[in-house]
């Protein structure tokens, strides 16, 4: 790897010296693991070392003059980057200046010239021969540990100090590029294979009592097994959340603790923040839905670019990933805090944005360097900062670089599936099987199918309404399957339907049992359920278009009676006095038929119609792109007449003449 030499040597001489060693790290996991690792191993060496991790609130990304002046002051003769500091040619003068010497291990997309400095390690500059770019920054810092163990052991031979490194460190380097979402394949599958088995058994004080804190979380007593999967959703959002809305050395001491009594409350600290940033997420993700609702163009812009006063910096990066992946394009959130009343044309705006597979979000930002004060990143993530005055022109041209990307691609997200299965096929052999094909992540995913035609047998709600559990029967089978970060509005399907569903296979253990669970990906009405309902909207088409139905379609299908009136506004009276007022329209559907009465959708939106007309019910459609409706009761006395309404009258001539 280009400049390792260099900076073994340098490290080398520091430890040797006794020369003051800061390590200046990022807040993310990828970050903390870095700082840890090197940490660890310098102080097992003996070295003068301390770390330094700017807040992210008030310092925002990066490396940062005022930091290297305070270390300056502070003694530090070397400052050793990790997970940052590609970008830091300026910084790295000012240390330079200051008598510091500078040495970056980064693995982020380098743009512009590099720093100028002691060394500059990291495998994507373009002079570098190393033939795997895309170690994670604590991948690039395990490389770094391997060349200083062969330093100090000039005796020994290189597999062994790779063996010794790999031993110490692994679980931590393996934390780290699961975390930052790298390409699980080449080494990386490797790193994380081996660090995955490390941490099943780990004595590591930190990670003891972390993963004993998420157990306590989740009411469970069963050691969970160790998956890329249970880092990704589980060990690292809370050790992300230190850096994320508190202090990222809160995670760092976690994992140098020398003790299970001397970690224990920093776990649990950790799983606490955690809740409070999930809590935060919510509210910007409940904010950011009604923006794009309210004022995006999907036909005209492929980038979503939203802005908002004091937005947590810390939470955005995660509604933008959750705003791309339900949207299927880029997604860019901007947050101008502390601005107050008095806002400025200068008042700096931090984003952070998501991107997809065929759009470089660092090259598209390059493309708008000169309406930003700094930016860095990978491929699919990355930050920025731009001043309020620049931000439309932001907008516009980072859509105007997408629509050029995007020009011969459709964006409508799609899933695909490895192959399609029978109902044989649900065994917990089959998904048993599934696992030794771990670790799964980016460029290894978990293998997704389809199950065709299955019955719809139960459908509820769980976790508070954020996930919804169905039951499905096919082919004389009954499984669980859980549609996570789905509501039972968004799913919209009920006991009844049949439907096709895309998912992947896992083995749910609970207690003393375990049990086959599918993990669902997606699902939709079956072809020929949709068919029919097709049919059905057609005909509302028709009637909303003015269009005749004489012929096309029978009047009892179409033309609701006062029994239908009757059933659908009982239902929706009862509903409101439970406080529930939002339903979609299969919902309601749904609701009434429990009560003996089959209303199919042409009828059930005429006589929504029905309703907003006479004054029955205030009814307004809460999205555009989902027939959601949210319903409002009225004080209204005496009689109404139905056939009075303009619906009705209009649609009783057509059909009946």
């Amino acid at each position: 790897m280009k400049d390792m030499d260099r900076a073994a040597s340098r490290i080398r001489e520091a430890v040797e010296s006794g020369d003051r060693i800061v390590i200046y790290g990022d807040y993310d996991v990828d970050g903390v693991t870095s700082v840890t690792c090197l940490y660890l191993y310098l102080a097992s060496r003996g070295a003068d070392v301390g770390y330094y991790i700017p807040c992210r609130s008030g310092e925002g990304y990066g490396v940062s003059e005022s930091a290297i002046r305070k270390l300056a002051g502070e003694g530090c003769r070397l400052i050793i980057t990790v997970d940052t500091g590609i970008t830091a040619s300026a910084e790295a003068e000012t240390a330079r200046e200051l008598g510091i010497d500078f040495i970056v291990t980064d693995h982020h997309e380098c743009h512009g010239d590099l720093p100028d400095c002691e060394a500059v390690v990291n495998p994507r500059r373009p002079d570098c021969p190393y033939p795997f770019k895309e170690l994670a920054g604590v991948g690039v810092v395990f490389k770094t540990l391997c060349a200083l163990e062969a330093v100090f052991c000039p005796g020994d031979d290189m597999l062994d100090c790779v063996r010794r490194i790999s031993r110490d460190y692994g679980d931590l380097v393996a934390i780290g590029t699961v975390a930052d979402v790298m390409p699980v394949r080449d080494e990386n599958r490797l790193i994380v294979s081996y660090g995955l088995s490390l941490i099943e058994n780990t004595k590591r004080p930190g990670l003891v009592e972390l993963m004993e804190a998420t157990r306590e979380e989740a009411r469970t007593v069963k050691k969970k097994k160790v998956t890329a999967s249970y880092i990704g959703y589980t060990i690292a959002p809370r050790i992300n959340a230190a850096g994320r809305i508190r202090d990222a050395s809160m995670a760092v001491e976690l994992l140098l603790a020398k003790d299970c009594e001397e970690a224990a409350p920093l776990a649990r600290q950790l799983c606490e923040i955690n809740r409070e940033r999930q809590e935060a997420e919510n509210r910007i993700m409940e904010d950011a839905y009604a923006m794009i609702a309210a004022r995006h163009d999907f036909t005209r812009d492929p980038v979503i670019v939203l802005d908002a006063e004091n937005w947590h910096h810390g939470i955005i990066g995660i509604v933008a990933s959750r705003i791309t992946e339900k949207y299927g394009c880029p997604s860019i959130l901007i947050s101008f805090e502390g601005a107050g009343e008095e806002k400025s044309g200068d008042d700096p705006g931090k984003g952070s944005g998501r991107s997809v597979k065929g759009m470089n979000l660092v090259e598209a930002l390059s493309s708008c360097s000169d309406l930003l004060e700094k930016f860095g990143g990978h491929e699919l993530a990355a930050g920025l900062t731009v001043k309020r005055r620049n931000l439309d022109a932001f907008r516009e041209r980072i859509n105007d670089y997408a629509r050029e990307a995007f020009a011969d691609r459709d964006l409508t997200p799609q899933l695909d599936a490895e192959c399609e299965l029978t109902p044989a096929d649900l065994t917990m052999e089959q998904a048993a099987e599934l696992y030794s094909l771990e670790p799964f992540g980016v460029s290894n995913p978990v293998p997704v199918f389809v199950l065709r035609r299955v019955k719809i047998a139960d459908v509820a709600a769980v976790g508070g309404g954020k996930h919804t559990r169905l039951l499905l029967k096919t082919g004389g089978v009954t499984v669980t399957a859980m549609c996570f970060r789905k509501t039972i509005q968004e799913i919209d399907l009920y006991p009844g339907d049949t439907a096709d569903v895309m998912f992947t296979m896992d083995i749910n253990e609970f207690g003393h049992q375990r049990n086959l669970q599918l993990i669902v990906r997606d699902a939709r009405l079956s072809e020929e359920q949709m068919e029919t309902e097709s049919r059905d909207r057609s005909w509302y088409a028709r009637i909303r278009a003015g269009q005749s139905l004489r012929g096309i379609a029978p009047s009892s299908a179409v033309l609701p009676d006062r029994e239908d009136f009757a059933a659908v506004y009982s239902v929706i009276r009862r509903e409101l006095k439970a406080d529930r007022d939002a339903f979609t329209v299969r919902g309601l559907s749904y609701l009434v038929a429990t009560g003996g009465r089959q209303v199919g959708y042409t009828k059930l939106k005429v006589i929504l119609l029905t309703f907003r007309e006479l004054g029955l019910f205030g009814v307004t459609r809460l999205t555009e792109d989902s027939e959601l409706f949210a319903f409002r009761a009225v004080n209204r006395s005496g009689k109404v007449d139905l056939m009075s309404a303009g619906i009705l009258k209009k649609l009783n001539d057509d059909l009946e003449g």
